[in-house]
């Protein structure tokens, strides 16, 4: 099986368009024609890493954090990316990362989070905001079926756990073929009234593309009359973030000592005690200070990320426990994850799960 193929069915379970604007997802070096021979499975594509996968036969190495994230000028070994990349270059291993793909992944890092801690009722923090279209097309009755059926292959109609979902409603279209057409029924210069229904289906922008080719493709209109509109509606099941409910509401103290004991830490930082039960708890992989005001919003009553600031303990208007467990820390099951879905997809080569220590961060206690 190529490179190519493997990040092909990888997408299919991890689309790289919910990716953030900003990020560098996808395959960021190596040849996608050449045979996987293994894939190695990791948070940080380092160097020690790069030298794992060769020890491991694995030419394919799956990241979580994007190894090149700025634009390289050289590649020269300067720097701990340069080393990386050029190693992994040198012995012909591809690197491909998916990052905040997996973020806004209703199934991704969050949801890890949240399973850790038990949570119930799981829902999506922040969903995406302009991600969602409608389309309306026009269609011979005889032929409703078989554009529906096209139109769901290619991924229309897919509502948070529903696929397969539209909405018809039949009536009388008229139309007239002028000189230069070839109608499908009907007389040049004369009125044609048809019997025709008309499908409305929701998907994702970026399916846009494929959608409108499989719909043409079942129509047997040489021009098909068809709407597209953006919706306002967010998408509750892709974003950054989920919130759900403990079990059992806990005391503060023993909140912070249940997550120590569930992530393995050494230490919380935290903001002021606010003598309030913990019961919904909202979450945020890596850096996650913009989804304080969020997780407020949302009646959080405890909140867990990484990399926060000094102001950023203000933001909870002692209303919400602000808990900074870590960069790292708050993604540590994202290698476990990945794992898990790609040995799901490929059982007919070797899948490696990385055991090299990439978190840059050390605690002195």
């Amino acid at each position: 099986m190529t490179i190519r193929k493997v990040i092909s069915e990888i997408d299919k379970r991890i689309p790289l368009q919910q990716a953030e604007g900003f990020d560098n997802v996808g395959l960021l070096c190596g040849v996608p024609d050449r045979n996987v021979s293994g894939i190695l499975v990791c948070h940080d594509a380092l160097e020690n890493v790069v030298d794992e996968a060769i020890k491991k036969n694995c030419n394919l190495i799956v990241c979580f954090h994007p190894i090149i994230f700025s634009g390289l000028k050289s590649l020269t070994g300067k720097n701990y990316v340069e080393r990386a990349v050029l190693k992994a270059i040198e012995n012909k291993i591809a690197i491909y990362a998916i990052h905040t793909a997996f973020d806004n992944d209703f199934f991704g890092v969050n949801h890890g989070i949240c399973s850790q801690l038990g949570l119930k009722n799981m829902k999506i923090l922040q969903p995406k905001e302009n991600n969602l279209k409608q389309l309306t097309v026009f269609v011979p009755k005889d032929y409703s079926e078989k554009v529906k059926e096209a139109l769901f292959s290619a991924g229309a109609g897919s509502i948070g756990f529903y696929d397969e979902c539209s909405f018809t409603i039949n009536g009388n279209g008229t139309f007239r073929p002028i000189e230069g057409s070839n109608p499908f029924s009907g007389q040049q210069n004369i009125r044609e009234n048809a019997d025709e229904d008309m499908i409305s289906v929701i998907f994702e922008e970026f399916k846009q593309g494929q959608i409108v080719g499989a719909m043409k493709a079942a129509h047997p209109y040489e021009e098909v009359a068809h709407q597209i509109y953006s919706l306002d509606n967010k998408n509750h099941h892709v974003g950054l973030g989920m919130y759900g409910e403990l079990e059992e509401e806990m005391d503060e103290k023993d909140f912070l000592g249940f997550v120590k004991e569930k992530f393995g830490l050494e230490v919380i930082k935290h903001s002021a005690f606010n003598n309030k039960k913990i019961k919904r708890v909202g979450v945020l992989g890596g850096s996650g200070a913009s989804g304080i005001r969020a997780a407020v919003s949302r009646k959080c009553d405890a909140y867990l990320t990484g990399d926060l600031k000094y102001h950023d303990y203000f933001l909870a208007e002692s209303k919400m426990l602000i808990c900074d467990i870590g960069h790292y820390e708050s993604e540590q099951f994202v290698t476990q994850q990945l794992f898990e879905i790609l040995s799901q997809k490929f059982s007919t080569f070797a899948i490696s799960k990385s055991i090299e220590k990439t978190n840059p961060v050390n605690y002195f206690i």
